[in-house]
């Protein structure tokens, strides 16, 4: 997928609003911290990889216009709590120093290496592909979601390049539909099948043998292999486990937290009911009714066949696996 969705011309960011997608290609200009987190908390832009992107230009703009670069990080690690790729970021951005010249390129810096670790996933995940091979994913891990190229849309687009017949199926992903908007948006662009689903009716194609791999992203991946991705990925794992199919999370290793033991202790983050209720100001429940919508879920590692990152494909039993990877010059100052 060409990449429209992160627009840096070294003093101001121009993000895709992905929100009007894919009706409209509409920007969002953001020229300090604030406009960077206002994109963050809105879902302007989301998927870990990309979120972490726009907080280091977020900060790279705050320290080229003389702001206050620690109020700015607490205000961007406010915006969304679940994605360990923003707080990396944010760390990453402020152990380079306070030089604005010096920031910039730190940002730019991390936004290159996560589209190469995005095609270095890609290489490695495609090898577990069969051919032909019908994939099931959920929500938007593609190029959207990152840099460019995406995680398990990464995988996806390798396993085509490298010649391999691949039909995708896109859940949906309800309450925000990044399947049915965004996902297959991707993909079609690239001329690559996919069918989007109800989210409900994975299970039913998998009883029936329609799907032999499922390929996800990840939001926070903890150091026993626990996965926190977009609501309904548990589900869609244990659905997997029940039918034996392979369960893949395709994610950097600057989304595995080791500062986390296990899932239980990762934030879930609850958006606003009024975006399960209501569909683009369209009534779809009650007036008054009363909803949940937690954006994220937990798979647990046991249900995992394998995380497959930019350092390669690692197996059970995670906690060592996830011990021996760390993400690419994660303090590096470029001086």
């Amino acid at each position: 997928m060409e990449r429209i969705h992160i627009d840096w011309d070294g003093r101001r960011l121009r993000l895709l609003d992905q929100r009007a997608l894919p009706d409209r290609e509409r920007y969002v200009e953001c020229r300090n911290a604030r406009d960077a987190a206002e994109a963050i908390r809105q879902m302007v832009v989301r998927g870990a990889p990309a979120i972490g992107i726009t907080a280091a230009y977020g900060l790279a703009m705050e320290a080229m216009a003389g702001g206050d670069l620690d109020a700015a990080a607490a205000l961007l690690r406010s915006s969304r709590p679940t994605a360990v790729n923003l707080f990396w970021a944010v760390d990453r951005m402020l152990a380079a120093g306070r030089d604005p010249e010096r920031l910039r390129r730190e940002a730019e810096a991390i936004d290159a290496e996560d589209l190469e670790m995005c095609r270095a996933i890609g290489r490695a995940g495609a090898t577990l592909l069969p051919d032909p091979v019908t994939v099931l994913t959920h929500c938007n891990a593609g190029g959207l979601a990152t840099a460019g190229y995406g995680t398990a849309l990464g995988v996806i687009r390798a396993a085509v390049e490298a010649g391999k017949s691949v039909r995708v199926l896109a859940d949906e992903t309800r309450p925000y539909l990044q399947g049915a908007r965004l996902t297959a948006y991707e993909l079609m662009k690239d001329g690559i099948d996919v069918t989007i689903l109800p989210d409900a009716a994975a299970g039913h194609l998998m009883a029936r043998g329609e799907v032999q791999a499922i390929v996800v992203g990840a939001d926070r991946i903890a150091a026993n292999g626990d996965v926190a991705n977009k609501i309904g990925t548990y589900t869609l794992a244990v659905l997997a486990e029940a039918h034996a199919i392979p369960f893949y999370v395709a994610a950097p290793t600057s989304t595995i937290d080791l500062g986390t033991p296990a899932g239980d202790e990762i934030p879930i983050e609850e958006r606003p009911a009024e975006e399960v209720t209501t569909l683009r100001g369209v009534a779809l429940a009650p007036p008054g009714a009363s909803a949940r919508n937690p954006a994220f879920d937990v798979t647990p590692a046991r249900l995992v066949t394998a995380i497959i990152t930019e350092c390669g494909v690692l197996r059970p039993p995670y906690g060592p696996a996830l011990q021996s990877v760390r993400p690419p010059n994660a303090l590096k100052s470029l001086g």
